[in-house]
């Protein structure tokens, strides 16, 4: 990534929002996934620079994550995100932005455009969270994310059995620094007492889970964004039968699922998704008349 950023924080109500920003033209906000460490540079590190050079590229940190605020509401996290990128979108000025999610980040730019659809340009989702969660057993892969702070807390030794053996496909492809990078992140002491992603619980927790699995938001089957929902035939963590059902789901959707491919689709198979995700924001919609 060579591409000069700007970094702020901009504040949303009561969080602080760090986002970096660089390119011109039709905004759109990439929001990373949900793993320990994660952020939104790290995270998009492949795809920045080559999608800078067609769009005004703006990379928060979720709330919960690297520089913003350590404060989501667990009651409805995928709301409380959303939230959150509409509240960034309002004090950037933006009136619609594309918005660019992986995972966790999927989840909370769909719950964005469900909430808010005029917000919403087009949408693209990697390996999106939500999707069918309540109709099966979590993953070996998110079963291992959602461990991570619990037991013997945090270790760098989980955190790279975790990316290497679940987030990609090809673990031996993952540098060191990069692991060394998302450990030193997720060992902040405000992140360590009060984990952003953890098992629902409490009286609210069989609430919660219904609330985010979006597969059963009613309004599903009626979003007019265009989305291109992109998943990894080997990914590990959300089970690529996840991409079908979406598919099914949303009426103005195309699917693109790709082999040899975890859950880390941005970084694993950069040029692929860099040129898919321009074309499909640069072009218009099919399905607009």
């Amino acid at each position: 990534m060579t591409s000069t950023l700007t970094e702020r924080t901009v504040t949303v109500g009561d969080r602080r929002i760090f986002v970096a920003e660089t390119g011109t033209g039709p905004a759109i906000v990439l929001l990373h996934g949900g793993g320990p460490g994660a952020s939104g540079v790290t995270n998009y590190s492949r795809n920045i620079d080559a999608l800078a050079r067609h769009f005004r590229v703006i990379v928060p940190d979720m709330p919960g994550y690297g520089r913003s605020t350590k404060k989501i509401d667990k009651r409805d996290p995928f709301g409380s995100l959303a939230d959150a990128v509409r509240g960034l979108l309002d004090e950037l000025q933006i009136g619609t932005a594309h918005l660019v999610g992986n995972s966790y980040g999927g989840a909370a730019a769909l719950r964005l455009a469900l909430d808010h659809p005029h917000r919403v340009g087009k949408m693209v989702l990697m390996g999106p969270g939500g999707i069918g969660t309540t109709r099966t057993l979590p993953t070996r892969g998110l079963n291992s994310l959602l461990s991570y702070y619990a037991g013997a807390g945090p270790s760098r030794a989980k955190l790279a059995d975790f990316i290497r053996n679940y987030l990609v496909y090809d673990g031996a492809s993952v540098p060191d620094e990069l692991i060394d990078i998302r450990y030193t992140a997720s060992i902040d002491p405000e992140v360590v007492a009060d984990p952003p992603l953890t098992r629902p619980s409490g009286p609210w927790a069989l609430r919660t889970l219904w609330r985010m699995d979006l597969t059963r938001d009613p309004r599903l089957k009626a979003l007019p964004t265009p989305t291109l929902i992109l998943w990894g035939r080997d990914d590990l963590v959300n089970r690529p039968a996840g991409g079908p059902l979406l598919l099914r789901s949303l009426p103005h959707a195309e699917l693109v699922m790709t082999s040899r491919t975890g859950h880390w689709m941005q970084w694993e198979r950069a040029d692929l998704f860099n040129r898919l995700v321009t074309e499909f924001l640069s072009e218009p919609s099919v399905f607009e008349p």
